[in-house]
């Protein structure tokens, strides 16, 4: 089954061509990240209105690179949920338009749940099969969530943040040193310098409650916050000078106590819940701290953790293509009917 799948939730404009649920034909993505770089954030109306200019190039780029014409695509995937809700305008009526002209089904993707099928993508290399059931990790800029999945079409989530984002924390950290947007994987690169020491400033890892399966990351930026420009008020105290030293471990000690927050959770779930392997996705799975850390909780379990290549790490239709291949085969096609939703259910 060869599927066209569309991308628009956010900042990245993608389409893709996938090949029987797993080998990706072509992955292209339009970066909007030069149009939101003054504003240190996603402006929503010029995401859009982006969109709306690069869809049809980047559909047509998918196609050609991966050598097929739209009479050979058997379906149309897109992502419909969660996101900016003028994005997801522009995809679904991109993928609906496609999908009603050429007479092929549609299928609705679950943005957050596609993330946890971008491990298994690939090219020509064969990854294995996920052995279910397994504990699946989102960690992204607009979401950090824990999951248990019995298939690719069926899972229950068992813990969420109750507050920030993973990447949304990075990014505000980042932020906070001076760094350049995107915040998140700059940080990521100052605390991979050589004589960072993640042990400079103990940063709070949040804990919630014994048990709890959800995270936060609220505290963890105020106490970031504080060790930047100090502790205000009568009984405050004054933060010592930011240099490019103090910039870089603050940077490293910070990455620490995020990663330690997720990572602790995973073990928590690891404990109740029986699972044979690990899936992951999500922008913030390019850390690199996070997938040392990943790797090693999969090498001591002896269970394969399936960690996105790096260019599936980010927003991407490829992980829209695969992911519907599962849906179709086990749900049935969307209609037209489909509606984009900013919010999500999984």
């Amino acid at each position: 089954m060869l599927i066209l799948g569309i991308e628009s939730s956010c900042d990245e404009t993608a389409a893709s061509v996938v090949q029987d649920g797993r080998r990706v034909l072509s992955n292209i993505v339009a970066s909007q990240a030069a149009l939101h770089e003054e504003y240190a954030g996603v402006v929503p109306e010029i995401a859009s209105r982006a969109h709306v200019e690069r869809i049809l190039p980047v559909v047509r780029e998918a196609l050609a690179q991966a050598g097929a014409g739209l009479g050979m695509i058997d379906a149309v995937a897109v992502g419909h949920r969660p996101g900016l809700i003028g994005s997801l305008l522009v995809g679904v009526t991109a993928a609906k338009a496609l999908a009603w002209s050429l007479g092929k089904p549609l299928i609705g993707v679950d943005h957050v749940h596609a993330h946890l099928y971008s491990g298994v993508l690939r090219g020509q290399e064969d990854l294995g099969d996920v052995p279910f059931p397994a504990l699946g990790l989102v960690v992204s800029g607009g979401h950090t969530s824990l999951y248990r999945l019995e298939s690719w079409t069926r899972l229950v989530r068992l813990g969420a943040t109750i507050d920030d984002a993973l990447g949304e924390a990075f990014d505000k950290a980042a932020t906070l040193l001076g760094l350049p947007y995107p915040g998140g994987p700059n940080l990521d690169r100052l605390a991979e310098q050589d004589g960072a020491d993640d042990r400079m400033t103990e940063l709070p890892i949040s804990r919630i409650a014994p048990g709890s399966l959800d995270f936060s990351f609220s505290g963890l930026k105020t106490a970031m916050l504080y060790a930047v420009r100090g502790v205000p008020g009568p009984k405050g105290r004054a933060a010592p000078p930011l240099t490019e030293a103090r910039r870089r471990d603050l940077a490293a000690s910070f990455r620490r106590a995020a990663v330690r927050a997720v990572m602790l959770k995973l073990e928590r779930a690891a404990e109740v819940h029986s699972y044979r392997g690990v899936c992951t996705g999500g922008g913030v799975t390019a850390n690199a701290l996070l997938r040392r850390e990943l790797s090693a909780f999969g090498a001591s379990r002896a269970v394969p953790v399936f960690l996105p290549r790096l260019e599936f790490c980010m927003d991407n239709a490829a992980m829209i293509a695969g992911l519907g291949s599962h849906l179709i085969r086990d749900r049935g096609a969307s209609d037209l009917a489909l509606r984009a939703d900013p919010s999500s259910i999984v």
